[in-house]
C-alpha cells in the first residue's frame, strides 16, 4: 500500500503532524541522514508515512574556513552543499509522501512568507523571515528561513502551521530502533483530555534513548523525595480502550527534551511559546525551557507540564539510536573512514608481529 492510499483509512492522518527540523550536516548534500530516519519509520512505525509533514530546513549565520555548526558557522564548501542538500530532501520527501507531487512542480506552491520573531518587540530586527510552501493537500509542507533560526524557533515556526492536534517531533539524526505503538499512545493522550477522567494529564511523551535506561530509578530521579514520590504514584502501564491487549508503559519524565516526542500542539505552543521572549534565536528547548520545567518539577508542580516517557521493558529498552549530524559524513564517508581505520590497525599489526 502506497503512502498516499494509506491516508485515505488511518486515522493518523487528522490526528498527528510530523515536523522534521534538519540543518547543515557535514553529509550534505547526501540525504542520508533523513533518509535512515524515513527507513525507520517504515520499519518501527509505518503509519507515520501516511501523515502530513513538516520539514523546517534551518540555516547558518556566516560563512567562515572552519566549520561550527552549534554556533551557525559554515564553510563555503558547506553553505554550497546545504542548498543543494535542501533540494534533494525536498524531492526525497515528495517521492515518499507524494509521487505524483514529484513528477509535477505544480503540485507544490508558496503559501506564505512569514516571520519568526524573537525577543524584544521593541528591536526591528528580531525578525527571521519564512518561506512556507505546501502540497496542494496539505499534506507536505516545507519551511524556510533566510537566517538562522536554532532548533526551539524551527520547532515553534512549524507548530504555527500545524492542523492536528498533536505533533511528533522528531531532529534529522535520530532513527528509530523498536516498535512505536503510535495509535495507542495517542489514544492514551486523547482519553486525558477527558473532562470525566481521574487520569494524569499526558500532554509529551518523550522517546528513550541510552542515557534514560532505568530513568525510574536513576540519579536524574532518586536524589529528589518529589521526584521518586511522582514516580512511584504515577509510573504504569496505560491501557487503551479500543486495544486492551495492548500497554503503553509511561513513566513521569522531569525534564522536556528535544529529541523526539510526541506532544499535544496546543499544550506546546502554550507551555514551551508563551511569547516571543521564551526561546532566542539559536536557542535549544532543553537548554532553557527544559531546565526550568525541571526545576518546577523538583518543586512538585509536575502537572503543569505533563511530560512522560515512554517505558518498553521497565525501562530496559531504548528506541532511539544517535547519528549526531553535526559530525555524520553520510554512509560512504564512515564506511571509507572504517576501511582507513582497519587498514591502519592491520598494519600495526604485521609491522609488530615476529618475522619467521
Amino acid at each position: 500500500m502506497s503512502a498516499q492510499e494509506g491516508a485515505a483509512t488511518n486515522p493518523l492522518i487528522d490526528s498527528i503532524t510530523i515536523i522534521i527540523t534538519t540543518s547543515p550536516t557535514p553529509s550534505a548534500p547526501s540525504t542520508d541522514l533523513i533518509s535512515s530516519i524515513l527507513d525507520s519509520f517504515k520499519l518501527h512505525c509505518s503509519g507515520l508515512l501516511s501523515c502530513r509533514v513538516i520539514v523546517i530546513f534551518d540555516t547558518y549565520d556566516r560563512i567562515s574556513e572552519s566549520m561550527r555548526l552549534k554556533k551557525g558557522q559554515v564553510t563555503h564548501a558547506l553553505a554550497q552543499a546545504h542548498e543543494l542538500y535542501k533540494t534533494n530532501v525536498k524531492d526525497l520527501i515528495l517521492k515518499q509522501w507524494c509521487p505524483e507531487a514529484e513528477q509535477d512542480a505544480s503540485h507544490i506552491s508558496l503559501i506564505d512568507n512569514e516571520l519568526a520573531e524573537y525577543g524584544s518587540p521593541h528591536l526591528a530586527e528580531n525578525h527571521v523571515a519564512l518561506s512556507i510552501s505546501r502540497t496542494h493537500d496539505k499534506r507536505i509542507t516545507f519551511i524556510e528561513p533566510i537566517a538562522r533560526l536554532g532548533f526551539g524557533l524551527a520547532v515553534r515556526s512549524a507548530l504555527r502551521v500545524t492542523e492536528t492536534p498533536y505533533v511528533w517531533v522528531q531532529q534529522h539524526d535520530w532513527p528509530l530502533v523498536r516498535d512505536i505503538p503510535l495509535d495507542s499512545i495517542l489514544e492514551v493522550m486523547q482519553a486525558s483530555e477527558a473532562e470525566d477522567t481521574s487520569a494524569p494529564p499526558v500532554k509529551y511523551v518523550c522517546l528513550p534513548a541510552i542515557r534514560m535506561i532505568s530513568y525510574a530509578t536513576s540519579p536524574h530521579v532518586q536524589p529528589f523525595p518529589a521526584l521518586r514520590t511522582l514516580t512511584a504514584q504515577l509510573k504504569r502501564d496505560f491501557v487503551p480502550t479500543s486495544r486492551p491487549d495492548v500497554v503503553v508503559p509511561l513513566t513521569p519524565l522531569f525534564f522536556w527534551h528535544d529529541k523526539p516526542h510526541i506532544a499535544s500542539t496546543a499544550h506546546y505552543l502554550a507551555r514551551i511559546f508563551p511569547s516571543r521572549l521564551a526561546i532566542a534565536r539559536g536557542d535549544f528547548i532543553e537548554d532553557h525551557v527544559g531546565q526550568r520545567a525541571r526545576a518546577q518539577m523538583k518543586e512538585g508542580n509536575w502537572a503543569k507540564w505533563a511530560c512522560w516517557l515512554y517505558y518498553p521493558e521497565d525501562g530496559r529498552e531504548i528506541c532511539l539510536k544517535h547519528r549526531n549530524g553535526r559530525k555524520w559524513r553520510g554512509m560512504e564517508a564512515e564506511l571509507q573512514a572504517k576501511e582507513m581505520f582497519l587498514g591502519i590497525e592491520m598494519r600495526k599489526h604485521d609491522s609488530l608481529s615476529p618475522v619467521s
